[in-house]
């Protein structure tokens, strides 16, 4: 009956599958030979078809053997990831860890970051999603998400602890073939007036009565970053957008910078990034893995609370 299989039969049915041979399985699971050919026979029995057709002087995997070791493999990686889960709840592993990024942060650092947290706790399962301006923080508020990264100096809250990361460059920007471009700075917010400014909306009520770098009175408002970049690079109006979004495209001319002085020198802000969580959620052993991951691909080094270098543009 199937009732009777054993993760133990599963383990020698993959090694005679990967060794090629009974003998080489009994040596990599240092079992006798008689115990291993037992115990696929024993499998065969229960599951009712011949595994290994043993007339050569090298049993060789049947049809149906083939199709089952597959399920055989997922089973044990299963138990192995259901093991893995069990130490870690021991530990105080998280079970998950949710983060809600900035869209002006880029999500490759945090890829980064995720994938030395994946290699420390496999079994942590995670959600990412991009937000913009006020709504990290929120989801953070409503307990939507384990930690946030927020950019900028606007949204702060007494229950969210902030750290910082490091700053990202914000640049205004125009496509090569719109009016605007190639004109001399610094420009006046009277050259802009006349010009359609594309600008993010907030989907949080952060920021419902704000503008942030607004100049033109013509403006479209876009719910996303990419649509906001798609629509200053198919020159329908310029905008701002984060410098590491845009490098390439300003290498190759595609894009240009537009040197407006009410929105910094040369039209460049440096806006702070910072990780943020809960005040009342001290982070997990996952969560600290992450943020000095975060640190590490951002200056080289573990954050140790104070002392790292700034850098002056993220790529």
């Amino acid at each position: 009956m199937l009732d009777g299989l054993t993760l133990d039969q599963l383990r020698v049915l993959v090694a005679v599958a990967e060794t090629g041979s009974f003998r080489a399985a009994a040596r990599r699971i240092r079992r006798v030979q008689s115990a291993v050919s037992h115990a696929i026979a024993s499998l065969e029995a229960q599951l009712g078809v011949q595994l290994f057709d043993r007339a050569g002087r090298r049993p060789t995997m049947t049809p149906e053997g083939r199709a089952l070791l597959a399920d055989a493999r997922a089973v044990l990686l299963r138990m192995d990831t259901m093991r893995a889960r069990a130490r870690g709840l021991g530990d105080g592993v998280e079970l998950g860890l949710s983060l809600v990024v900035d869209t002006l942060f880029p999500i490759q650092v945090v890829a980064h970051a995720l994938d030395a947290m994946h290699r420390t706790y496999p079994s942590v399962a995670v959600r990412l999603r991009a937000a913009p301006l006020g709504e990290p923080l929120v989801a953070l508020r409503e307990e939507r998400c384990t930690l946030a990264i927020t950019v900028g100096e606007e949204f702060r809250e007494p229950e969210i602890q902030l750290e910082a990361l490091s700053p990202v460059a914000f640049v205004a920007v125009v496509a090569a073939g719109h009016p605007l471009a190639g004109q001399p700075g610094p420009l006046l917010p009277s050259a802009l007036a006349e010009h359609l400014q594309i600008v993010l909306e907030d989907a949080s009520a952060r920021s419902a009565d704000k503008d942030f770098g607004v100049l033109s009175p013509s403006t479209w408002r876009v719910a996303g970053q990419d649509i906001k970049h798609a629509m200053i690079s198919e020159g329908l109006g310029w905008g701002r957008l984060p410098l590491w979004a845009v490098e390439s495209e300003l290498a190759s001319g595609r894009l240009q910078r537009l040197d407006v002085a009410a929105l910094g020198r040369h039209g460049r802000v440096d806006l702070e990034a910072y990780l943020a969580h809960r005040n009342d959620r001290p982070l997990g052993p996952a969560a600290r893995v992450l943020r000095a991951a975060l640190h590490a691909r951002l200056h080289g080094s573990p954050a140790d609370g104070a002392g790292a270098a700034p850098q002056a543009e993220m790529r």
